[in-house]
């Protein structure tokens, strides 16, 4: 287990589309403003091309501004789709966002979630783990300032070095995206990275966590590397309300729109079926996401934690299924009520309530005993200047 549990959000972003994507935009870095208010730890945020609902294309432009709106929480790219870009491009404006955020910003990297981003730039899907896998071959020396040269069916490097030397040592702070496939911790292990467990909670996603974890940490060693799971994060979605009846209200207001884009939209697959209310029905009973109160959310995040064995950082998914107001709701009660629980914030607290409910007669007889004798003192005090 981990000394400490932090918490964040993955911000794919999802926003419908029949809402204005300006205002979208700005409300996601609103968000992110809130959770570096309440003391949040991380927020990664995705790149996405095509399909119209995750409308973030640029993550390192989009951090880039929210560093300027924040003060402690870290950014990380949820993720850099690594086949998009020129490997050199990619080192080179992560090491200046290294150094534009004094060490905050993060880099997650995977080989690109949308099949019709890869489609579009003339990708072979079946291309694209390899792809990621060769371009992370020389990111990492690039980023460490060793000179690299390369030749490469998609990328060449010729005495290719970056102007900049890193901010964070040895070099900025890296994760690999995975789901239930292999490639994920093996990919994190080989090149010494933490890992973006995505899709915890599904049901394939959250049988996987042990064997993930033996992946990974098998990979690491056979490279040189150490696996720590402080620098395991899980992707859970969560909504949480004052009862778990006012969450599943509150979440109708967006699911609907979710599930048709997971379902009708985006080459993947989501195994629902039926209506739209039948598919939230579907999606609820079948526990793919923490919906319900605080003592829920720190219910599941236990069992995952023993499931798992353990793991560094809660990334919830940010969603939008319910309201804006509601959904800020929903992060401040998961950090005044479910974090502490998992932290010991408390802890002294508890302990010293619990020493004085313990003596408190003891305590309310010396109280009163005070203020007689306080009281015998005054009218002893008064006698004798009377006296005088």
């Amino acid at each position: 287990m981990t000394d400490r549990l932090r918490a964040g959000i993955f911000l794919a972003p999802f926003h419908p589309v029949d809402e204005h994507p300006t205002l979208a935009i700005e409300r996601d870095f609103q968000l992110i403003e809130h959770l570096d208010r309440l003391g949040y730890d991380e927020a990664w945020v995705g790149e996405h091309h095509s399909a119209g609902y995750e409308i973030i294309a640029s993550p390192e432009l989009f951090i880039a501004a929210a560093a300027e709106r924040t003060r402690r929480i870290r950014l990380g790219t949820g993720v850099v789709s690594l086949p998009y870009h020129h490997p050199y491009i990619v080192a080179d404006r992560m090491q200046q966002l290294d150094h534009q955020t004094r060490g905050r910003a993060m880099f997650g990297v995977g080989p690109g979630a949308l099949p019709s981003d890869a489609v579009m730039l003339g990708i072979d899907p079946l291309r694209q783990r390899d792809m990621q896998d060769e371009a992370l071959s020389v990111i990492l020396p690039l980023l460490q300032g060793e000179t690299v040269t390369h030749k490469s069916d998609w990328f060449t490097l010729v005495d290719a070095r970056l102007q900049l030397r890193p901010w964070s040592r040895p070099h900025i702070e890296m994760a690999a995206a995975a789901m239930v496939s292999p490639s994920g911790p093996k990919l994190a292990g080989k090149y010494g990275m933490g890992l973006l467990s995505i899709g915890a909670t599904s049901t394939a996603g959250y049988m996987a966590l042990p064997n993930t974890w033996q992946i990974w940490s098998e990979t690491a060693r056979e490279h040189g590397h150490t696996a720590a799971r402080d620098a395991w994060r899980l992707v859970v979605p969560m909504h949480v309300a004052e009862t778990r009846a006012q969450a599943l209200e509150n979440i109708r207001f967006g699911l609907k729109k979710y599930l048709y884009y997971y379902t009708q939209v985006i080459a993947l697959p989501f195994e629902l079926t039926g209506t739209p209310d039948q598919q939230v029905d579907q999606f609820i009973a079948a526990g793919l996401a923490v919906i319900g109160d605080p003592d829920d959310a720190a219910q599941r995040i236990a069992e995952m934690q023993q499931h798992s064995g353990g793991f560094g950082c809660l990334l919830q998914m940010a969603h939008n299924w319910a309201d804006f107001p509601q959904t800020v709701r929903s992060y401040e009660l998961i950090a005044r009520y479910v974090l502490p629980r998992f932290n010991g914030n408390n802890a002294g607290r508890e302990s010293s309530m619990n020493w004085a409910a313990s003596r408190r007669t003891e305590l309310m007889d010396a109280g009163r005993q005070a203020k007689v004798l306080a009281a015998q003192k005054h009218v002893a005090e008064r006698e004798r200047r009377e006296g005088d």
